[in-house]
């Protein structure tokens, strides 16, 4: 049982940054993938970036490749998403999730545990 919550979305003009993060409950946090997905009105949850146990093995979707960094620190049970570069295409909720098992996924139903989501919009 893991309780998530994002935070640091907003409003931020297009090629602005913002780093967002996950904080977790803890217990046993260290051993667990992570991963980001963001959801667009209308649109489907899509995958944005995964990180292993560790933070050695990170993966991410090609729409924010080179832009956005996924990252953690598991002395502080937190996981990140520094967004670079951002367009407005980049409008979304964005959550973040725990997998139960450490190889990387882009499917959402692979998640066990997921966030509330914080919004980031991206203006012109």
């Amino acid at each position: 049982q893991v309780q998530l919550v994002e935070s640091g979305g907003g409003l931020v003009q297009a090629g602005g940054s913002l780093r967002l993060s996950c904080a977790a409950s803890g217990r046993t946090f260290s051993i667990y993938a992570m991963g980001w997905f963001r959801q667009a009105p209308a649109k489907e949850r899509e995958f944005v970036a995964f990180i292993n146990w560790s933070g050695g093995t990170t993966y991410y979707a090609d729409a924010v490749k080179g832009r956005f960094t996924i990252s953690r620190d598991n002395a502080k049970n937190t996981v990140y998403l520094q967004m670079s570069s951002l367009k407005v295409e980049d409008t979304a909720v964005y959550y973040c999730a725990q997998r139960s098992a450490g190889t990387a996924s882009t499917r959402p139903y692979e998640y066990s545990y997921w966030g509330q989501g914080t919004q980031v919009t991206v203006s012109s």
